[in-house]
């Protein structure tokens, strides 16, 4: 074998190495499976999932409350250049400590979290946060990750069964996100209320008070197994803001936050 052919069959095998290389780097999951998934089966998943916790639970349906939170959302769209009209938020009764989101833009707030908040700031960042899961796709990601690809299709197809739907919700609603994400998520929800003249340290001393809450109470208190390490969250959060704009305005009169708390109905089943 002459030293020419020597060197063309290193070339060809250092070729063939960076090549599997390069090709392991790629997200395949995030370039095929995410991108696959057009905007009308997305649309038709979240509607689905929607309807699966509409018909389980009692959706709080008071003007006052809906208008207020839609403040929030028009707020944070508004200044960080969103389509206000893509997200559609919708408060359930329950005594539970949680809030989500659900593909297509659902924002989902059980009424105990909101009458956990002490300041409304704190629901901005909450609010923020779970916008931030929809906007970076965090959603779909973890769809396709934990229930599976084909299985989301024959959700939207029609050919899976209603428990399959139920799982998936259950998915979206009771398990934590990957760590990255939600740092991502917090990182995220800091830059959307600084943009919008919100201050973010509520939101940081909100997690830090979640993670002193009873361990007795893990069903009550659901956006703390949802949201794990929320100690560590506070302080990264605080650290990241603590050079961000100072110029704050409340997005809700005073008044208002305090009709909204003494105006909660709780029907728990």
């Amino acid at each position: 074998m002459t030293e020419k052919t020597l060197t063309q069959l290193l070339i060809t095998v250092l070729l063939f190495f960076a090549t599997l290389f390069a090709l392991q780097q790629v997200d395949w999951i995030s370039l095929f499976k995410v991108e696959q998934i057009t905007d009308k089966t997305e649309e038709k998943l979240g509607d689905l999932l929607w309807e699966s916790f509409k018909a389980s639970n009692t959706e709080n349906k008071d003007v006052f409350l809906t208008k207020s939170l839609d403040s929030i959302v028009t707020r944070i769209s508004d200044a960080n250049e969103f389509d206000k009209d893509f997200f559609k938020v919708h408060v359930l009764n329950s005594d539970e400590v949680n809030a989500f989101a659900l593909p297509n833009g659902h924002l989902v707030i059980y009424s105990g979290l909101i009458a956990d908040i002490e300041h409304q700031d704190e629901l901005v960042g909450v609010i923020g946060h779970e916008m931030a899961h929809i906007q970076m796709q965090h959603v779909m990601k973890k769809l396709i990750k934990e229930i599976g690809f084909s299985v989301l299709i024959s959700i939207t197809t029609g050919s899976a069964g209603g428990e399959i739907v139920k799982q998936a919700a259950k998915t979206l609603s009771s398990s934590a996100f990957d760590r990255s994400l939600e740092k991502e998520a917090d990182i995220k929800s800091v830059d959307y209320l600084t943009n919008a003249n919100v201050n973010p340290a509520p939101f940081a001393d909100f997690l830090y008070r979640l993670s002193l809450a009873d361990s007795q109470l893990p069903s009550i208190v659901s956006w703390i197994s949802t949201h794990p390490d929320s100690k560590e969250r506070a302080a990264y959060i605080i650290e990241y803001s603590k050079d961000k704009k100072t110029d704050f305005m409340p997005i809700l009169s005073e008044k208002t936050w305090k009709k909204i708390q003494e105006n909660l109905s709780f029907n728990v089943e």
